[in-house]
Parts: structure tokens; C-alpha cells; sequence
């Protein structure tokens, strides 16, 4: 196993952190709504790489992304 995209979606994942922290604490507007995303994007980089979904069936990555895009929807609408 390569260590390579694990340490790249690592950074990713801390690069996204430190955005996220950057938004909560710049008094944005719309700063909620950009967590969201960023956390969603952090979800989705933890569930392919790090639970290794990126080897499953259409199905899951389907069923997996739709769940992810209802739940975002629903909040950002609440």
C-alpha cells in the first residue's frame, strides 16, 4: 500500500480544518453555510480514502453521496 494519497489527503484534510477555523472566526455572513461544505468535502475525503470507499460498488458511492447531499441540503435550508 502507498503511503503517498494517504499523506496528501492528510494535508488536505488539516488545510480544510484551518478553513474552516478561518471562516468560523472572520464574521462572514454566510460563514454556517461555508463549514458545511467544507465539512462535507472532509466527509467524503475520510470516507474514500480513509475507509476505503473509493474500492465499492457504484451503489454505495451513490447511496453514500446522496445521503451527504440530503443532509447538507436539509440544513442549509433549516
Amino acid at each position: 500500500m502507498k503511503k503517498l494519497p494517504f499523506l496528501i489527503v492528510l494535508i488536505i484534510l488539516v488545510i480544510l480544518t484551518v478553513l474552516s477555523l478561518l471562516v468560523s472566526n472572520s464574521g462572514i455572513v454566510n460563514g454556517p453555510q461555508y463549514i458545511m461544505l467544507l465539512s462535507a468535502l472532509k466527509f467524503l475525503a475520510i470516507a474514500f480514502y480513509f475507509m476505503e470507499l473509493r474500492h465499492a460498488t457504484t451503489f454505495w458511492k451513490v447511496l453514500l453521496i446522496g445521503c451527504l447531499t440530503i443532509f447538507i441540503g436539509l440544513t442549509l435550508i433549516i
